[in-house]
């Protein structure tokens, strides 16, 4: 499960579903945001809730699918006030924050590198206190691209340059994943439960962790 440590300089880290529990961002997307829809616009909610899962579909791996900004519009709600009201589920994954100080101990260099929009970023990090761990914090909005777009990692190595070939990068979502593989990231991991509410993920071809404890020591 550990890479070779000594063959490793840079560590890119996913945020939802890697270092932080996914039951946040799916139980907002799939319950509390349809209920508030609902209630807005005086409907079913279970209509509204298949109505809006077919919609978040559409456009599902794109940068609209994670714009804050973009479903503020599209929905004439304000989603970060939406998200406020249920912030408490915001939580960390086992093991991420001595994970994270030993990368630092360890001389490696730490970036979190996510598809959530600046707006999700800054509120998660506010409730977690996590962003004094990282060297950088990129997201996917700044560079124009998403991750699984196998060209994101070059416009990356542009404003963060980094050797993929001692490259850790630990994401949950596997089609991330493969797009990191296509470019020639050397360590590849996913996640065995990014929600800790759901069952663990079936097998797939990136070794998955149980928790950032699996990488350790360095």
């Amino acid at each position: 499960m550990k890479p070779d440590w000594n063959t490793i300089d840079t560590v890119l880290l996913d945020m939802d579903g890697t270092l932080l529990d996914l039951n946040f961002d799916n139980h907002f997307w799939q319950y509390h945001l349809p209920r508030r829809y609902a209630e807005h616009h005086g409907r079913d909610h279970d209509e509204v809730r298949s109505e809006l899962m077919r919609r978040f579909k559409a456009h599902e791996g794109t940068l609209p699918w994670y714009s804050v900004d973009f479903w503020t519009d599209e929905l004439a709600l304000d989603l970060m006030v939406l998200k406020e009201e249920v912030a408490h589920l915001i939580d960390i994954h086992p093991g991420v924050p001595e994970f994270l100080a030993a990368a630092r101990a360890g001389g490696k260099r730490v970036l979190l590198v996510t598809n959530a929009h600046h707006k999700s970023l800054t509120l998660k990090m506010a409730r977690t206190g996590l962003a004094a761990h990282f060297d950088a914090m990129i997201t996917s909005h700044e560079l124009g691209l998403p991750k699984e777009d196998v060209t994101f990692w070059d416009a990356l190595r542009e404003v963060h340059p980094f050797d993929p070939a001692r490259t850790l990068l630990v994401d949950d979502t596997i089609a991330v994943l493969d797009s990191a593989h296509r470019y020639g990231i050397a360590e590849l991991r996913a996640i065995a439960r990014p929600d800790t509410q759901q069952p663990e993920r079936a097998p797939t071809r990136y070794a998955a962790l149980s928790s950032f404890h699996d990488l350790l020591p360095l």
